[in-house]
């Protein structure tokens, strides 16, 4: 199949809009974690026992990863179906809905046990929503870029990414230093509401994007398939189970973001909200600039290296983090956040949207990302609540949350080393083997 070149400024048109639109829905999804860290315990969840709430609570952050494995299968379908641009839409608008509908739920004190039921269905909702988002603007964004620049081009989605937890992290420092008696009340509340604006503003942006030419170029040829899944799992089984495994790197930033904020700000060690929240802040924003650092490098020297880098760093830093956190140093904290999350993990996280995007042919590729990723993205999202039973009941078992995490980080290094290196291959060579099957049944005119 040959694939047109992208128009001039296209590239760069798809990277702003992936990175803008990722921003917004991922600021949605990382308020949660916040509230799900300092709030929620005390708002949707029994009082009487403090322990148990907070372990409740970082599990209803975790339902929303369950969710996206679903969601994965439905979006993925009908990206490699009908085209990117339509599911990169839809996704945002669903996440901001779902968000601002959490924001206006009564409190456990107001409707009892319907309460977290209610939170429960929201957050659902949000992990449908996360489940296409990611790997509908990575896909586009890896099919607009020049094949010398794919790494660069498609970490934009990933830095978004970064840049909606540092937004949704500043919008909570002011929420989180209000008197108690404000912030359980109504002050939890504004940065679930503020979801409205986010959605409208991700759909003016999004729905100005062209399709990629690669997607066009595939519908032009007939070459859209009825059952992309039937193709992946035929064709790209090994290739699905490399993504499933890496993406289990991501447990890293959910131990970072929620569960070391929940023991920090515990009793056991005792720092304020707003200073922890000031360390997911700064990290954030050193990651924005590394994000794209390290990405630019895997164009260079392959993703594997700096995938390799990421995930094997990441699991030692983890140590050094929560060790850090035990001292009660502050300081140390900061430049040990800063360095673990902002600067190794970014390695990883900068260069897998290229990496496990290059896998996968044209004809399968939002399908191949949405499902590997979801999948390992689930087994993250309930490492908190996993992590929070390690800590065991006083929650200050650090070393054993480091232990767990770092075996976590194992799979993504087996992973990259036996995946192919794809930075060379050009963009209509990507997934070759599945161009062999075009005569497939499954194949049909769009």
């Amino acid at each position: 199949m040959s694939v047109p070149a992208a128009p001039p400024g296209q590239p760069k048109k798809a990277a702003t809009a992936a990175w803008i639109g990722s921003a917004l829905e991922y600021y949605d999804f990382f308020i949660y974690g916040s509230a799900a860290a300092l709030i929620f315990p005390k708002v949707f969840f029994d009082e009487s026992d403090p322990a148990t709430a907070t372990l409740l609570s970082l599990a209803t952050f975790g339902v929303a990863y369950a969710a996206r494995p679903v969601g994965a299968l439905f979006l993925g379908h009908f990206g490699d179906r009908v085209g990117r641009k339509k599911i990169m839409v839809f996704t945002l608008l669903l996440m901001g809905l779902s968000t601002f509908l959490i924001g206006c739920l009564p409190s456990r004190a107001q409707v009892g046990s319907l309460a977290p039921v209610l939170l429960v269905l929201c957050r659902v909702l949000q992990g449908v929503s996360a489940a296409g988002e990611q790997a509908s603007a990575n896909s586009m964004t890896l099919e607009h870029a020049p094949s010398d620049r794919r790494g660069f081009f498609s970490s934009f989605t990933l830095s978004g990414t970064q840049g909606g937890q540092l937004l949704a992290t500043l919008v909570f420092i002011p929420i989180a230093a209000l008197p108690e008696k404000q912030l359980l009340s109504w002050g939890w509340r504004v940065p679930f509401w503020l979801s409205i604006a986010v959605a409208v503003a991700g759909y003016v942006i999004r729905r100005k994007l062209e399709e990629t030419p690669a997607f066009t170029a595939q519908q032009a040829g007939g070459e859209v398939l009825r059952l992309p899944l039937a193709v992946l799992l035929r064709e790209h089984w090994a290739d699905v189970l490399r993504v499933i495994a890496g993406a289990l790197v991501a447990s890293v930033s959910t131990i970072f973001t929620v569960w070391a904020l929940a023991y920090a700000t515990g009793d056991s060690v005792g720092m304020s909200r707003s200073s922890m929240l000031w360390v997911g802040a700064l990290a954030n924003l050193v990651a924005l600039a590394a994000i794209p650092a390290w990405a630019t490098l895997s164009d260079r020297i392959g993703r594997r290296p700096v995938y390799l880098v990421g995930a094997a760093g990441s699991a030692v830093m983890m140590f050094a983090y929560l060790w850090a956190i035990s001292t009660g140093s502050y300081p140390l904290i900061l430049v040990l956040g800063v360095l673990a999350f902002g600067v190794v993990y970014s390695a990883a996280n900068g260069v897998w949207p290229s990496f496990y995007g290059e896998m996968f042919a044209t004809r399968v590729r939002l399908s191949g990302m949405a499902i590997g990723t979801q999948v390992g993205f689930a087994v993250a999202g309930f490492a908190v609540t996993f992590a929070a039973q390690l800590a065991g009941p006083n929650g200050d078992d650090w070393s054993s949350v480091a232990f767990f995490t770092a075996a976590l980080c194992v799979p993504p290094v087996i992973a990259a080393l036996s995946a192919r290196e794809t930075a060379r291959i050009p963009t209509e060579q990507l997934g070759e083997r599945d161009l062999r099957e075009t005569a497939r049944p499954e194949a049909v005119t769009a």
